[in-house]
């Protein structure tokens, strides 16, 4: 009686494993895209107020411009981080707080009801395969006019 009840509690522990792995895969490409963002944010607005220096040609002017780029792309990655950082964390703590859930339990639960669900034993009822970029853009647009 016993291997039934433990093969059903090592199936959810993996299954449990498996959506940890899966939300720290999330998180981890919300956060990266987040710090390619503030990155180029921060570069642009940087490049924008010192573009004086930016501007100077030269040798010897040609050296400083190389020192003050690599002082430049430090600062943006460090401003760039920091906004990622405090950026993703502000919207996902916002997010939770929004839901009013507890826990991470009780916010999965709460995301499973209010999102669309998605059924694996359904075929798709539209194309899935496209020979190129163009095919598939000739698929969407005769899609629309439909």
């Amino acid at each position: 009686m016993n291997e039934p009840a433990a093969k059903l509690d090592a199936v959810a522990a993996e299954k449990k494993r498996k959506f940890n792995i899966q939300a720290a895969a999330f998180l981890g490409l919300v956060g990266g895209v987040s710090a390619l963002f503030g990155f180029s944010r921060t570069l642009s607005i940087a490049k924008k107020s010192d573009s004086k220096v930016l501007q100077q040609q030269g040798t010897r002017q040609g050296l400083i411009l190389m020192d003050e780029g690599s002082a430049l792309a430090l600062r943006a990655l460090g401003w760039g981080s920091l906004y990622a950082i405090m950026g993703t964390g502000a919207f996902c703590y916002g997010f939770w707080k929004l839901s009013g859930a507890k826990d991470f339990e009780e916010f999965r639960q709460k995301m499973g009801h209010a999102l669309p669900r998605l059924s694996k034993d359904e075929p798709p009822q539209s194309r899935t395969d496209f020979d190129g970029l163009t095919d598939l853009m000739k698929y969407l647009a005769a899609w629309a006019k439909e």
